[in-house]
């Protein structure tokens, strides 16, 4: 005679048969970006290994022999050379400079939209500010030297007509600093405004009017109505960009570098790109990729464990 428990367990089993049944299709198209992820992203941490290995292209990542030092030689030697330092340095400074200056400004774009009430030229402003996105930094470096070139830059002849010095925006560390700030919220506020816009869209307008036949304003709305209802989406893509703090796309400071801005432009991924793939230190770009992932990976914990803690959701 069966159990209750055999019988929960066969109903249970049923249940998930007719449930896979019904909805395998959506299992199958989620099949394709789970292999993608396998192959691209999971497979290839097993040579994450040659960090701690001495690394040579004819013998196979699991025949290497260990590094010296246990295994730690190679983060001992980014740790003990200088353009590694400065390129941890210039990282961290120009990601930071990127979150406190760029990342307001896609919210505070996607409020003033949202209070546009002229539907195409709203329409406008929007295509105009999400077509940066899709130029490649080749082509926004290109023009920034039409703009920003010492003397030939459209900007610096206007300061010339008018009796100003010239600006070195490109050739001066201190000046080319801001001009990559300037330039990466530039390209991506009007893309990144998007996510803002769409959690705008999910607030109950009943609010608003509720909020209006009380008599508060339109500052007041933004305030008290706009601003908590996107609170949990600027949460977590906080959290997403201070995970981000060590990490740095490639392209960006390696088309805006020159060699007389060097102590600032070059970063963790162009310092890789330098040793590593010219320079063939697999081995040492590899610790430094490394440790570039795991100092994220304690960012974003710690950012995700702080916003639990004063009552966010977070990511998890």
């Amino acid at each position: 005679m069966e159990s209750k428990g055999d019988i929960g367990t066969a109903r249970n089993k049923q249940s998930v048969g007719v449930y896979l049944k019904k909805y395998w299709q959506l299992y199958l198209l989620l099949f394709i970006p789970m292999l993608y992820l396998l192959i691209f992203k999971y497979i290839p941490m097993i040579y994450v290994q040659i960090a701690f290995k001495k690394y040579s292209i004819i013998e196979s990542v699991w025949t290497l022999p260990l590094a010296e030092k246990n295994g730690f030689q190679y983060f001992i030697q980014a740790f003990n050379d200088n353009d590694f330092l400065r390129a941890l340095r210039n990282t961290v400074v120009l990601n930071l400079l990127d979150l406190v200056i760029g990342f307001p400004v896609p919210i505070i774009f996607a409020i003033i939209l949202n209070e546009l009430v002229f539907t195409r030229f709203k329409k406008a402003v929007q295509t105009v500010a999400y077509m940066p996105h899709f130029l490649s930094w080749v082509i926004i470096y290109g023009l920034a030297l039409q703009l920003f070139a010492p003397s030939t830059g459209l900007i610096n002849n206007i300061l010339t007509k008018f009796g100003k010095d010239a600006v070195p925006f490109l050739n001066d560390s201190a000046h080319w600093v801001w001009t990559y700030i300037f330039l990466g919220v530039w390209q991506s506020f009007g893309w990144n405004s998007i996510i803002y816009l769409a959690a705008i869209a999910g607030i109950n307008q009943e609010l608003y009017e509720a909020a209006e036949v009380d008599g508060a304003g339109r500052w007041s709305r933004i305030w008290h109505i706009t601003l908590p209802g996107i609170k949990p989406t600027i949460v977590i893509l906080l959290i997403m960009a201070i995970g981000n703090i060590m990490g740095s796309s490639f392209d960006r400071p390696y088309a805006l570098q020159n060699n007389l801005v060097m102590d600032w432009a070059n970063v963790i991924s162009t310092y890789v790109y330098t040793r590593g793939i010219k320079g063939l230190q697999f081995s040492l770009t590899t610790a430094v990729g490394l440790f570039q992932s795991v100092v994220g990976v304690f960012f974003l914990l710690t950012a995700n464990h702080i916003s639990r803690k004063m009552g966010e959701r977070g990511i998890w």
